[in-house]
């Protein structure tokens, strides 16, 4: 018994020996593994920092309004005789627009007429007897009071019948007829609408603080989503002269070209209105900052040495910055970065101080200062 105890105890001391062997040599392959495994590089994109341009300027939105613009009514009633106008077309001040039916104001008129000559004709007799003694000199005043009253009486139908002939007030463009042939027509009822288009009106509102920055004759231009890619050009013709007392912002009146009249009233575009000399400024794409509450950084890297590809390892830095006004998808950098730092673009969640990088800019964030909206209906 004591022997077959002696070798179960060599055989349990064995296994347990190897166990514990078997332990310690993994542990030691796992120590050795992990003092020489190292994170790999993270991919971002990067772009070097250079001075841009930087044109001052105030960016508003503007309402479009007509420099004349109305809608055509008639000042009296009547049937609709003749209509001398086609929806859309151009005319020119004093083109016909409208005729109404005249006839019974023509017909009032010839009874006007006839007792104006009557009147007429007792005056110049009354006159020739007063001379003789005929008649009074109260009966000569009836007679003249008479004729002028006549002679009125037929200017003012002469001037009604004139209302039923209806002129376009100034040049412009129409709009869609509101009106049908034979239609009895009321006082005040709508005929159509007539714009002048060129120029056009850009009405809008700055905060009272911007009103140095602006002046008379200012030069702003326009964009509007209609038409993306024209620019359109004028200047500031009237500034009110007083804030409002709620908002305290004040009107401004802008006068545009619009030779092409592509312009209309009611619209709204975009006006920018440049404010000071361009100078230079460091820009950088709004997406490279990264915001926090204690300030706003950017990842700025510095090469650490090569791979086995021969690639370049950077090494990222955070560096705060001091951002001011954005344009597009630009942001301008006062201070905090120098001219030829190469500054981490995108990537940059991954990043923490002292992060080893590749750079792969296959894909970069836009870093455009006037992008275009594109309104996709489909």
């Amino acid at each position: 018994m004591s022997k077959r105890m002696i070798i179960m105890l060599i055989f349990t001391g064995l296994l347990f020996g190897g166990i514990f062997a078997y332990k310690a040599f993994e542990s030691f392959m796992t120590k050795k593994y992990m003092s020489t495994y190292t994170v790999p590089p993270i991919a971002v994109s990067a772009m070097t920092v250079a001075l841009s341009s930087w044109q001052p300027h105030l960016t508003v939105t503007a309402s479009l309004r007509a420099i004349k613009g109305v809608d055509i009514t008639s000042e009296v009633q009547g049937l609709i005789k003749t209509i001398w106008f086609k929806p859309g077309q151009i005319v020119n001040q004093g083109d016909l627009i409208l005729e109404l039916n005249p006839d019974v104001e023509i017909a009032q008129l010839r009874a006007l007429e006839a007792q104006a000559e009557l009147a007429q004709i007792t005056y110049k007799r009354d006159k020739e007897q007063f001379i003789v003694h005929g008649v009074s000199q109260a009966t000569l005043d009836m007679d003249e009071a008479n004729l002028k009253s006549a002679i009125a009486q037929v200017d003012r139908q002469k001037a009604l019948i004139a209302q039923k002939i209806i002129r376009a007030p100034f040049k412009g463009r129409l709009g869609i007829s509101a009106i049908n042939l034979g239609q009895f027509l009321n006082p005040g009822d709508k005929i159509v609408t007539l714009q002048s288009l060129d120029p056009i009106y850009a009405d809008f509102y700055l905060p009272q603080q911007d009103l140095s920055k602006i002046a008379l004759h200012q030069s702003i231009s326009l964009t509007t989503d209609s038409y993306p890619q024209v620019l359109f050009t004028g200047k500031i013709t009237t500034i009110n002269p007083i804030v409002d007392l709620h908002t305290r912002n004040v009107e401004v009146e802008g006068t545009l070209f619009n030779l092409d009249q592509k312009l209309l009233p009611g619209m709204y575009g975009i006006v920018t209105i440049n404010t000071g000399v361009a100078q230079d400024y460091f820009t950088l794409p709004q997406t490279v900052i990264s915001y926090n509450p204690y300030g706003e950084l950017v990842y700025v890297l510095k090469e650490k040495e090569k791979d086995k590809s021969g690639n370049s390892i950077y090494v990222a830095t955070q560096k705060f910055v001091t951002v001011g006004e954005t344009r597009g998808d630009q942001v301008q950098i006062l201070s905090g970065i120098e001219k030829g730092d190469l500054v981490v673009t995108a990537g940059q969640l991954k990043l923490k101080n002292g992060s080893l990088v590749i750079i792969n800019n296959a894909i970069v964030p836009s870093n455009n200062p006037a992008p275009q909206v594109i309104n996709d209906q489909n």
